[in-house]
């Protein structure tokens, strides 16, 4: 059943318009490179953790929209491996930030039935991190609505390679042999192994590339871009991404 939903977009898209969804049409999987946060702060005169600090409350808004529309899961790039080359004061603050969004936000998402996950090599986030991350994991394991998935200290390089070094031990130790090796198999040694792949992929700021994030789960994932800084996001815009995904044909490579 379609959702009328009533539209006004930020900025260059700047327009009035009444947007239809359809609730059968939903994406399964939006995963989203939440970008820009710096050169917002940085426009306003502010210092780039005042970019970060906005852009956790717009997590909060996208999150409660896409558990509202359906959505199964949301996958956010949080951190990624690259991230650990920023300034340390910069750093500090964005690892504080999960524990400061779970701490104040993690009984709405109980009470949400949202599920949290994580991707990546958490076992070198900084302690207080990671307890936060696997705290909000084991509280809200039994959900069943919204996997909320946060992509931190992620590599979609690393993933690969680190699921190549798996499946090469496997054959060495006389688990598997290279006739057993295909997609399905790669697939089950990647982080995303228990999800369904991204039908769309949503990035803020203007910028158009991957940035190491995804790389084979996003084969044939429809991509949308904004110039669109991630603090000034909103339920709308992600409206706008959703419809303009339903109004797309996805062949697969067929006709």
């Amino acid at each position: 059943m379609p959702i009328k939903i009533p539209f006004t977009k930020n900025k260059k898209h700047t327009t009035q318009q009444s947007l239809s969804l359809d609730h059968d049409h939903i994406p399964n999987h939006v995963a989203i490179i939440m970008d820009g946060n710096g050169r917002w702060a940085k426009k306003r005169g502010l210092p780039r953790i005042a970019g970060h600090k906005e852009g956790m409350s717009v997590v909060k808004k996208i999150v409660r929209r896409a558990s509202d529309l359906g959505v199964h899961v949301l996958t956010l790039y949080a951190f990624s491996t690259e991230n650990w080359k920023r300034p340390k004061n910069e750093v500090d603050f964005l690892m504080k930030l999960p524990v400061d969004f779970l701490t104040t936000y993690l009984p709405e998402l109980i009470e949400r039935n949202v599920q949290v996950q994580t991707i990546g090599d958490t076992g070198l986030l900084p302690e207080h991190t990671r307890k936060a991350v696997e705290e909000a994991i084991s509280r809200t394991s039994e959900n069943s609505g919204l996997i909320l998935n946060f992509a931190l200290n992620y590599g979609s390089r690393f993933e690969m390679v680190n699921a190549v070094k798996q499946i090469a031990t496997q054959v060495e130790k006389g688990e598997l042999s290279t006739g057993d090796i295909d997609e399905q198999l790669f697939s089950s040694h990647l982080y995303t192994s228990e999800l369904l792949e991204p039908d769309l992929l949503i990035r803020t700021s203007g910028e158009q590339r991957l940035s190491n994030f995804l790389l084979w789960q996003l084969a044939y994932a429809e991509f949308w871009f904004t110039d669109v800084f991630w603090p000034d996001f909103d339920e709308h815009l992600f409206e706008q991404a959703l419809y303009d995904y339903q109004n797309r044909k996805r062949r697969y490579g067929g006709i």
